[in-house]
Parts: C-alpha cells; structure tokens; sequence
C-alpha cells in the first residue's frame, strides 16, 4: 500500500483545473486577498494632512499615522498572496509566475516610499513646524499623490493582467472571474494614463470608476478561494 499519496480532502476541488490546488494555498491566498482592502479608510484618514494649512494646524496625526500602517499591510498582504499563489502556478508557468511577485514588490516598493513621504509632512508637523517648512511639506504629500498614482494605479493593473492570465490558463477558478481580472487591468490603464496628462483628478469619480473591475476581481477571488478552502468536499 503506498502511504505517501496525499488526501484527497487536503486539495480545492476545481472543475477542469490544470493543476491541484492545495486547500491551505486557497485559504491563505483568499484571506491575503481579503485583507488588502483593509486600506480603503485611508481616503478619509488622509484627508487633514491634504488641506493646505495641514503644518500650521492643530490636527492630531493619529489618523495619517494609522493610515500608513493600513497601506503597508496591504502592501506586505500583496507580496504574501504573489508568493503563496506561485508555489501552484509555477509549476503551470514560472515566467509569468515570477512576474506576479516580481510586479507586487514594485507595488509594494512605491506604497513604502508613499508612507514615508506622508510621516515625513507628519514628523514636520510634529516639531514646531514654521511657515518656511509648508513648502516642504506640501511637496511631500504631492510627491505621495503622484506614487500613489503609479504604486495603486497603473501597477494593480500589470498584477491582475498577469493574476487574470494565469487563473485562465489554470482554471483555478471560473473563467468569468479570470476575465473580469484581465479586462479590468485597461480602464485602470486608461485611467492611470489620464490622470498622468491631466485629463482626470486624481480624486475624481471617473478615475475610482476605473479601479472598479480590478476591485471586484480580488475581493472576489478573495471570497472564492476562501469559500473553496472551507467547503468539505
């Protein structure tokens, strides 16, 4: 009798897959997913360190504070998912595989730099700040503005072109799903390319419109993987 074969409850059952999908990987990798979308508060924490009397004011920093914290879980959550997911797709294809993880450390990178360029504003804030520092912390949260644009803009979408491509050929999941990730990387393309030429505000409806599809797909995938991990099979 051969002990060594694997059980066949430790694997996601998928219809027409490829390759098997361990039922650990899908539940890390859906609660990961999940996970980077613990940030979406930052829209309104960042709101004080915006306003242009931000250095001068009375304003407690507990909420920037906090917000940079979010933004570099998502950005650690994002490199996790890339790494859990490869140890399946690799063995479908590396190339594309090492390009998931290789684009969610450069999206990860930028968000890093973007925290820092918010505590920096904040630590000017802190130290009896002068009028002559407003210039200074001014550039900071409009250089943040501006990696914000290339790190949760334009490189969301070569992941989830990349993500899409390789659930498709997988059929990890439904290939409705795998489209929607695929599709939805060129209105965030479009997007990110008319906000860069002045086109749209960053803050407009019209550019979180285009970061909408992206969205669906990975808290979707999020959910699907996580609902497949804790289904008895």
């Amino acid at each position: 009798m051969n002990t060594n074969l694997s059980n066949p409850n430790d694997f996601v059952s998928i219809e027409n897959g490829t390759i098997p999908l361990p039922r650990k990987t899908a539940f890390w990798a859906g609660f990961f997913y999940i996970l980077t979308f613990v940030s979406i508060p930052t829209l309104s924490l960042y709101q004080p360190i915006h306003e242009p009397n931000y250095l001068l004011s009375n304003v407690n920093d507990h909420k920037v504070v906090v917000g940079g914290i979010l933004e570099i879980i998502v950005a650690l959550c994002g490199i996790i998912t890339a790494v859990i997911l490869y140890t399946v797709f690799r063995k479908h294809n590396q190339t594309l595989a090492i390009g998931l993880i290789s684009s969610r450390i450069v999206e990860a990178g930028t968000m890093f730099v973007g925290v820092a360029f918010l505590l920096g504003a904040v630590n000017l804030h802190q130290q009896a700040p002068e009028t002559s520092s407003i210039p200074i912390a001014r550039t900071l949260v409009a250089m943040y503005d501006r990696i914000f644009v290339l790190g949760q803009g334009f490189m969301p979408a070569i992941n989830d072109l990349l993500l899409g491509t390789l659930l498709y050929q997988t059929r990890l999941v439904p290939r409705w799903l795998s489209l929607i990730g695929i599709i939805g990387a060129f209105p965030l393309f479009a997007g990110y390319f008319a906000i860069m030429f002045g086109v749209l505000e960053r803050t407009s409806a019209f550019a979180g419109a285009s970061a909408l599809m992206v969205a669906f797909f990975e808290f979707t995938l999020g959910i699907y993987l996580l609902a497949k991990a804790i289904k008895k099979s």
